[in-house]
């Protein structure tokens, strides 16, 4: 660790009464800070050997309301700069090494077999919760303008068992999932049941080994408080590309029907809102 580094914390845990357990997070921060800034809380408990409420408590004690706010305060000791100028620098370059890594990894990823097979099954179930309900909505608006009938799920309980049951009685056979750390286990109870149906399960998500028939896995931002899916959504939409290329004709006849719709409806502005004339 540089002295930068060690002072810095040092500043942080001077005239602090600590107890075992908090200085055993306290000395792998001292050996591990560059690394540790990028921890959750669950995360640094394990490096550390510790539960994850010591490491809350932790952060209480050095006078932080929780953990995120340590280690916000934590990463301008390792990043230099101003606190919110290299939490983000470091945030997008995060983001940028994940598209790459999604780049390079390309070629080898079921694109157009995929899209093929969802732009040949109707209905087409797309599912996502919680966090994951916005990436599987951005893809299944797109997914409706070149695909005949696209159901998003995106309520759990009931109405979500009901969903699946509902697609694959209606002639479903894929499921595109989209499921985004951190897993509910909502989703997972779903998949189960989705597959017990006969349904054939896809899923975007962030781990190659997740538990799908074909995966479509990106990693995610974790340099802020809470997750960005830069990645993610690059693949959701290259998969867009790919169901509309897998159907040629339908999508040309899809997009054309809709921009006349759009055109007859006034459905967007087509003048420069701030142009005075």
């Amino acid at each position: 660790m540089t002295g930068g580094y060690h002072s810095g914390l040092a500043g942080l845990l001077d005239g602090r009464r600590l107890s075992p357990v908090q200085r055993r997070i306290a000395h792998y921060l001292s050996e591990h800070l560059d690394e540790a800034i990028f921890l959750s809380s669950v995360e640094l408990a394990e490096r550390s050997g510790v539960s994850q409420p010591s490491v809350t408590r932790f952060a209480m004690v050095l006078g932080f309301a929780g953990y995120p706010e340590l280690r916000q305060a934590l990463r301008p000791l390792v990043l230099g700069g101003p606190p919110e100028e290299s939490l983000l620098h470091g945030a997008i370059d995060n983001e940028i090494r994940n598209l790459a890594a999604v780049r390079e990894r390309l070629a080898g990823l079921p694109l157009k077999e995929l899209g093929e097979s969802l732009a040949a099954t109707e209905p087409l179930p797309v599912l996502g919760l919680r966090v994951s309900c916005g990436l599987a909505t951005t893809f299944a608006y797109y997914a409706r303008r070149i695909h005949p009938e696209v159901r998003l799920l995106t309520h759990g309980g009931s109405e979500l068992i009901e969903g699946l049951h509902a697609a694959r009685r209606a002639g479903a056979e894929w499921l595109l999932a989209v499921v985004l750390p951190r897993y509910p286990a909502e989703v997972m109870h779903a998949l189960e049941y989705a597959e017990k149906q006969g349904l054939r399960i896809a899923a975007i998500c962030d781990k190659a080994d997740f538990p799908a028939e074909v995966v479509l896995d990106a990693p995610v931002g974790d340099r802020l408080v809470f997750d960005s899916h830069a990645a993610p959504l690059t693949l959701a939409m290259a998969l867009v590309e790919a169901m509309a290329d897998a159907a040629p004709l339908r999508t040309q006849a899809r997009l054309e029907e809709y921009e006349r719709m759009a055109d007859e409806t006034g459905t967007f502005v087509t003048a420069d809102p701030s142009d005075p004339a």
